[in-house]
Order: structure tokens, then sequence, then C-alpha cells
């Protein structure tokens, strides 16, 4: 057990590393000086991030997808409270928090009042009939928590309905079952910007 742990342990570290190296930081350069509210928000954003193993694994997460984040949002404290609710939510229902990540940014640039021409609402662009499907009416679908635990349901039980294809999965979720253009561009979203 202690073994593993340990191995585990440096498994972190290589990756932290690993992303420190491909974000042009060397262990040589003088850091930059630190935001002292982006610093403080980031402590809180990984003291509170329950969806996480542990807080390590919440830093390098949070702090690799902040900035790709930031072309959509520019306040750093939503920035990271938005992060860590995709990343719960997803987590909760048995999906990639970085497959949420492109699915939304494809859907509605993450912005929760989005709606579509067909209607649909909210960041995963939800479609309203669900909340009397499930008894719900007076759900508020532009609301992020509700509106992720919609999405992230749905898009779970369309992995569970396709045996785990991704692009049928994606396919089903936007109402384009059997073309694959929708799945792609998510799938682009994530290639270029959420892997």
């Amino acid at each position: 057990m202690a073994v593993f742990l340990r191995l585990s342990s440096l498994f972190k570290l290589m990756t932290f590393m690993a992303l420190m190296v491909s974000s042009g930081v060397s262990a040589t350069e003088q850091a930059q000086p630190v935001d002292d509210e982006l610093r403080e928000l980031l402590k809180h954003a990984i003291e509170n991030s329950d969806s996480f193993e542990d807080r390590f694994e919440a830093e390098v997460w949070l702090v690799s997808k902040r900035d790709n984040l930031g072309k959509f949002i520019k306040d750093p404290e939503e920035r990271m409270d938005l992060l860590q609710r995709i990343h719960r939510a997803a987590t909760r229902a048995g999906l990639q928090p970085e497959i949420v990540l492109a699915l939304i940014e494809v859907e509605s640039h993450f912005n929760r009042f989005a709606i579509s021409s067909v209607g649909a609402q909210g960041m995963m662009q939800v479609m309203p009939f669900w909340k009397d499907e499930i008894g719900h009416p007076e759900d508020n679908l532009t609301d992020v928590e509700t509106n992720l635990t919609y999405g992230c349901t749905i898009l779970k039980h369309y992995l569970n309905k396709t045996n785990g294809r991704l692009m049928d999965a994606l396919a089903r979720y936007n109402g384009s079952y059997g073309q694959y253009w929708y799945p792609r561009r998510v799938m682009d979203a994530w290639e270029k910007h959420w892997r």
C-alpha cells in the first residue's frame, strides 16, 4: 500500500512538472509575480473541490483549464467557480469533465443565458421539455447548477444507450443521430482546448 501511495505521489509530481514544461515554465526562470487575488481564488477553489481525489489533483486540473476558459469568461473568480461546478457535475454523472467543457464551448460558448433557435437553454443547451418529463416544470435551465445537472445526466444517458460510443452519444445529445458534424465539432474543441 505504501509503495502504491509513493508511486501515486510520484506520478502526480511528474504530471505537474510535465504541465509546467509544456507551458514553457522552466525551473530556473524567475517566477512572475502572482496576483494576490488569483492566488486566493485558486487556494479557495482547491480547498473546496470536493469532486477531486486530493488537493494536488484539483490544483493541476484547475490550473490547466483556467486559461482556456479565460477566452470565454474574464472574471477569475467566476471562472474558478464554474470549473469546480463543471468538474463536480461531470464527475457525479460519470463523465469526463473535459468532454463536458468541450460540449459547452460548442453549445453556448459558456453563456448561461444562451437560447437556441429551437428553444434549448443555458450552457449545455437543454431542451425545456425535459423539465415536464421529470416533473419539475419550475426548474430554471439558465441556473448553472440546474443546467449542468440536466445536461450531464442527459449526456450520460445517451452514452449508456450507445454502449459508450461517445460520437453516437454526442449526436443523440444534439438531436442529430446518424450525422457526425456535431460530434466532430465537440471533439475538435476538446482536442484544441480541453484535452
